[in-house]
């Protein structure tokens, strides 16, 4: 279930953070995790399993105008493989319907592979009402 963060879940959105490559270093985690908090142009958004009920990933976003940019994405690794990805980004997606999702170097790969799924659905339906 996509669901927007609030501060109660400030640790475990921290240990989902914490997987990111570049975030895995708390001097460079805390600051992040607060840029997310303060700034209004960011946000952070988490994936609940709906049969643990425990937050298992997050995506975090920059909106702009016509564009949201993925900054991070972390998975629990024992979640991973599962689709969540692209769950997540089916969330952002139904929450911002009028925007594009672009990505970072580290997550556009994913966007790009979401993006493939997107294009082979709409494919099959269109192929599929001829």
């Amino acid at each position: 279930m996509f669901i927007s963060y609030n501060q109660s879940c400030e640790k475990i959105a921290m240990g989902l953070l914490s997987y990111v490559t570049d975030l895995k270093n708390v001097a460079r985690l805390k600051p992040e995790m607060e840029s997310y908090i303060e700034n209004v142009d960011r946000k952070l958004f988490l994936w609940k399993d709906e049969e643990t009920d425990n937050i298992v990933a997050l995506i975090g976003v920059q909106i702009h105008e016509a564009m949201v940019l993925v900054r991070h994405i972390a998975v629990s690794p024992s979640f991973r493989k599962e689709g969540i990805v692209h769950r997540l980004l089916d969330g952002l997606q139904q929450n911002y319907p009028t925007s594009a999702i672009n990505g970072t170097l580290e997550t556009a790969p994913f966007i790009a592979k979401w993006n493939q799924k997107q294009q082979n659905r709409n494919d099959e339906e269109t192929s599929g009402s001829l």
